[in-house]
């Protein structure tokens, strides 16, 4: 005796007063669910099944018959081809998926200068084109890129060798390191050493920025360490001539000469004595200057 077949509406999970794309939806998650190349315990019996009974409830004039007749006998209906048309075409989507493999992805580091990377940049590389030969690429790098920030070409890596999508690219950003700036996010920092007489009388100095050289105001009494900010000479944050950009961070260092002549010697002296910096060491440590600390690292 020939199997007794359930309900269509029973075998999808969906009512009977189900909607067209409900009963669309309930056999795509069911189908692929139970497709016997997905499913390891499912013999393809059940797959079958939930073919036929979408092949009926997806037809509009096969629905109503079956709501009003039940079952059909395939052989004279004709819905067994149905069925059969059906999961040869859902086997041939799934085969196609399984073949058509991505491209492998690719990473190129790209190496940029400090100037490079603060207002932008645009460079040529080459990257391999799947087929042994090398193509070029341009890469642009927008002002303010960062050390190791990652840049995604999608679809710029190696080709699919059957017809899948091709891989991407990833572009990792290195930034060389510079002789005189340092970052410190959108800040540039820099040490400046001055001579003791321009730290103590004041001076106009001649600063190295991003943007060359501007002139820098020192202070007379200017302290060691001090540190002085120059408004907008830092890392631009986009692209454009008015840009908002972070500042240049001057960190002052003490020049201190290694020989005096018998005259500069003569003098400093001087210069202590009326300072009441005594050159014995004498003076207490309220009243030592910035002379008395030239003097003392003169003495060492």
């Amino acid at each position: 005796m020939a199997k007794r077949k359930r309900d269509y509406y029973l075998v999808l999970g969906v009512e009977r007063n189900a909607t067209d794309a409900e009963i669309k939806r309930a056999f795509r998650e069911l189908a692929r669910k139970h497709h016997p190349d997905v499913s390891q315990q499912d013999s393809g019996e059940l797959f079958r099944e939930i073919n036929e009974a979408y092949a009926v409830l997806s037809d509009r004039d096969s629905r109503a018959r079956y709501d009003r007749w039940g079952h059909p006998d395939e052989s004279s209906s004709g819905f067994g081809a149905v069925v059969d048309a059906a999961q040869e075409m859902i086997n041939e989507v799934l085969r196609r998926r399984r073949t058509k493999q991505k491209g492998r992805d690719l990473r190129y580091t790209l190496e940029v200068t400090f100037e490079e990377a603060a207002f932008g940049t645009s460079k040529t590389i080459q990257i391999p084109d799947g087929d042994g030969r090398q193509r070029d690429f341009t890469v642009v790098v927008p002002p303010g890129s960062a050390e190791g920030t990652v840049k995604k070409f999608n679809g710029e890596g190696e080709k699919s060798k059957n017809g899948g999508a091709a891989g991407d690219l990833h572009v990792i950003v290195r930034v060389a390191q510079h002789a005189t700036f340092r970052r410190e996010g959108a800040d540039v920092h820099s040490d400046h050493a001055i001579k003791f007489t321009q730290a103590a009388l004041g001076a106009i100095v001649d600063l190295p920025t991003l943007d060359g050289l501007v002139k820098m105001r020192i202070p007379e009494g200017t302290q060691p360490g001090r540190v002085f900010r120059i408004r907008g000479r830092g890392i631009p944050q986009s692209a454009g001539k008015n840009a908002p950009r972070g500042d240049h961070m001057v960190h002052v260092q003490l020049e201190v000469p290694t020989e005096l002549t018998p005259r500069q010697r003569q003098l400093i002296e001087e210069l202590a004595r009326e300072s009441g910096d005594a050159a014995d060491g004498g003076a207490s440590p309220q009243r030592k200057g910035l002379i008395g600390r030239v003097r003392s690292l003169l003495d060492e």
